[in-house]
């Protein structure tokens, strides 16, 4: 671990940036931090294109003290207008080494401690995917819960764009990431309190807002259903399902920090892009 953070500033989240549209690239452009000891938690999906996905964390890197970033989905397709066409791990590992050229915190880093405001605490990215454990009611398997989805139209492009490759299947690589990253978790310091940052919630109670409860098979794994509880959780952050939020579960703070698409947040009455503050907390629905 390496704690680099001074005695002032704030731990903020974003995820599901979207910067494809130029209305979320414009918000990109003029995210900024409040103090020179702020640091930014980016949850995934920045962009299905690498080039964007540089230039985003590239900009938000020269702003904030510490930027760690964890991937999406979105930045793991093998979408047929990226000129970057690796798939499945070894893309990963591309935006892996990508993010280290540009000092950012990825999930294969030591995680750095906040000692500021809150502090301290262990931060913590993620990537773990999903395995299809969260089926539609009255599914028992993926076979089953896909042929439900089909019948709905209701199909995460994943199906078709991300690639597990080597791994035979998603929940393969699901299962892989889970199993490594709980034995470093469990390594932490017993005393340490900890920010966990995923793409998707580790338990499947935020999925149950979902207009359509059949995408909730491509929004996590039953597997970490207990880590806010083992792991001494501050805040779990999280992004995915673009219902931008805080929830409490068994006395732990879910955080969903996604802007989502200019369609949805265009209905909100909140400005779009506004970075939502994780330590220190304060209850800002009051």
């Amino acid at each position: 671990m390496t704690s680099t953070a001074g005695g002032a500033g704030q731990l903020l989240a974003i995820s599901d940036l979207h910067i494809g549209y130029p209305e979320n690239r414009a918000l990109v452009e003029s995210m900024a931090p409040e103090t020179d000891e702020d640091w930014l938690l980016v949850a995934g999906d920045v962009s299905e294109n690498v080039a964007d996905i540089h230039w985003t964390l590239k900009t938000l890197a020269s702003r904030f003290r510490k930027v760690v970033w964890t991937p999406g989905n979105h930045e793991l397709w093998t979408h047929p207008k990226d000129t970057v066409t690796l798939r499945g791990v070894a893309r990963y590992e591309h935006l892996v080494e990508m993010c280290r050229q540009l000092d950012v915190v990825t999930p294969e880093d030591p995680y750095p401690v906040w000692d500021g405001p809150g502090g301290p605490v262990a931060i913590a990215p993620l990537f773990l995917l999903y395995d299809y454990s969260f089926l539609p009611a009255g599914c028992a398997t993926k076979e089953e819960g896909l042929e439900y989805a089909h019948g709905t139209g209701v199909v995460c492009n994943d199906e078709y764009l991300l690639h597990p490759d080597p791994y035979p299947t998603r929940e393969d690589w699901c299962r892989a990431r889970v199993a490594e990253t709980e034995r470093r978790l469990a390594a932490l310091p017993e005393d340490l309190p900890t920010v966990l940052v995923n793409h998707y919630p580790l338990d499947r109670h935020p999925t149950d807002v979902l207009w359509y409860p059949e995408f909730a098979m491509w929004c996590g794994t039953r597997l970490t259903a207990d880590w806010h509880r083992r792991f001494r959780v501050a805040a779990m952050v999280y992004g995915h399902l673009h219902i931008p939020r805080t929830t409490w579960h068994e006395g732990v703070r879910f955080e969903e920090v996604s802007v989502g698409y200019p369609r949805e947040w265009r209905k909100r009455p909140q400005p779009p892009g506004r970075l939502r503050r994780i330590l220190p907390w304060k209850d800002e629905s009051a």
